[in-house]
């Protein structure tokens, strides 16, 4: 297993991945941050989405390995096998409790909507004298 970290916000991103390499996008919306990984040829039961209590975000699998048949003459193995882990850590004005998950053509795709910002309402004091 071998630990990558990569870290464009101090203190709130790191990852961690292991075995097949998963490709995720994270895009951050004004409404949610939106999280797209290729899974080609996973079913949704094959994956777990979790979240941690220190806003982590993990999404882990396995790909198993296409049983051999006796008579079958292999040429070339390209596609990967294994299992597959990453590890997310999210901001502060992330819900965790509504984090959304969905699988569509081997796309998943994890939704962490934010808490939106208030903006400070100002309110004018009168000066006297």
């Amino acid at each position: 297993m071998s630990l990558d970290l990569w870290d464009p916000f101090p203190q709130t991103f790191w990852e961690n991945s292991s075995f097949v390499n998963t490709r995720i996008d994270w895009r951050e919306t004004p409404e949610a941050h939106v999280f797209k990984a290729d899974l080609p040829g996973l079913k949704k039961e094959e994956v777990k989405v979790e979240i941690e209590d220190d806003r982590v975000l993990q999404m882990s699998g396995e790909r198993k390995v296409e049983k051999e048949d006796k008579s079958d003459n292999w040429h070339r193995v390209e596609r990967s096998s294994g299992k597959f882990m990453r590890r997310f850590r999210l901001p502060e004005n992330a819900k965790m409790d509504q984090v959304r998950a969905s699988m569509e053509n081997g796309v998943l795709t994890v939704t962490v909507p934010k808490v939106m910002e208030r903006t400070p309402e100002v309110k004018a004091i009168e000066i006297s004298g």
